[in-house]
């Protein structure tokens, strides 16, 4: 059944008006407790006190306050594995992320997801996904159920660009536009998918025109503006509760390299230059600035808070303990499955045979 024969969902939350004040402000505290808490994050790496890989929102900030303040409760989010700033903005406590990284058990995860694998049910944060595009068709899934259950929720499904390559990406937008489904697919832009430019990858470099295939409503916003984007998704987000899916790029920077270990050797001088130049933290700062809603004390305020919370979360995450390797196969499958595996490294595929007795040797003999 098309989406066109479908009854429209009422919505719950119709595009608002710009940004208030307060609401400026919170994005700026948001923005820079995201800066300072994946800065201490990188130190982490550093020390070996994270293991496997980190990819961090550094220059992103601004398109994860956005996207994040405009969701209900209720919505699910799914992401990849460039996470961290997402389930802050959603609102889990930095100590049960930091925790996380750091594999231990007070993690939000309990320790077994780590950097790219995180999830909260309570949140309704659906985890991040490290197969590039994995987390697409099982957002769009998601999406289907809502329908099917005549629900109000929505799902906003985060991706970087280079997903976009990606057959699942297209096979997706296409279901979910012939059945209307309450989705919104986020593609933050930051010009590299790795180290390839977007240019050299896509032939259609502008990617929210991808949407035009499905007949899809989609936009192209400035990721540097909280507000922006915020506004943005708000109207993608009325759209999809109204069962009309909607693409939505954000076009950010990306500060540093792809993970914590990546130098960007293939990056130009004055390429990062620009980078650094784009902080969308210190753009959105001056413009405040200019409004008098900040001012440079509460900027240093702001600053300090941030850092002691990025340091209380390091220090709760290094007194966690390990989880205990009897937990390995907790949430294997949500539910018991027959001949699930349960077997740890070293153990024996089958069980050793009986050894003969001592009678049975002397017989043999």
């Amino acid at each position: 059944m098309s989406a066109k024969a479908r009854a429209p969902r009422t919505s719950t939350r119709p595009p608002s008006p710009p940004s208030s004040d307060e609401l400026s402000q919170e994005f700026y505290r948001r923005m820079v407790m995201i800066r300072r808490f994946e800065e201490r994050a990188a130190r982490a790496y550093a020390e070996a006190k994270v293991g496997g890989y980190c990819h961090l929102n550094l220059g992103e900030e601004a398109t994860v306050v956005g996207v994040m303040g405009a969701l209900d409760d209720s919505d699910y989010v799914y992401t990849n594995y460039r996470e961290h700033g997402y389930a802050l903005a959603r609102g889990i406590a930095p100590e049960r992320i930091m925790a996380e990284l750091y594999g231990r058990s007070d993690g939000v995860s309990k320790g077994w997801g780590g950097s790219m694998h995180m999830f909260d049910i309570a949140s309704r944060f659906m985890g991040g996904y490290g197969i590039v595009g994995g987390q697409v068709p099982l957002a769009t899934g998601t999406a289907l159920a809502i329908e099917y259950r005549a629900g109000t929720e929505a799902v906003v499904c985060l991706m970087g660009d280079g997903t976009t390559n990606i057959g699942a990406f297209h096979e997706s937008l296409n279901i979910a536009a012939l059945w209307g489904l309450p989705i919104v697919y986020v593609v933050n832009n930051n010009g590299l998918g790795m180290g390839t430019t977007v240019e050299q990858s896509s032939a259609e470099p502008e990617l929210y025109k991808r949407a035009a295939s499905y007949r899809m409503p989609s936009a192209r916003v400035d990721g540097n503006d909280p507000a922006a984007v915020h506004a943005a998704m708000r109207v993608a987000l009325s759209s999809a509760r109204a069962g009309v899916p909607y693409l939505l790029e954000t076009m950010t920077g990306r500060m540093k390299g792809h993970s914590v270990v990546d130098p960007a050797r293939y990056r130009s001088a004055d390429d990062t230059a620009r980078a650094q130049a784009g902080d969308p933290i210190a753009a959105f700062a001056t413009r405040l600035l200019e409004r008098d809603l900040l001012t440079d004390d509460m900027i240093a305020e702001i600053d300090r808070e941030a850092i002691a919370r990025a340091s209380a979360a390091a220090a709760f995450a290094e007194a966690s303990p390990h989880p205990d390797v009897s937990t390995l196969f907790d949430y294997t499958y949500a539910t018991a499955v027959p001949n699930d595996s349960r077997r740890l490294p070293g153990d024996a595929l089958f069980p050793a045979p009986p050894r003969p007795s001592a009678a049975h040797t002397e017989v043999m003999a």
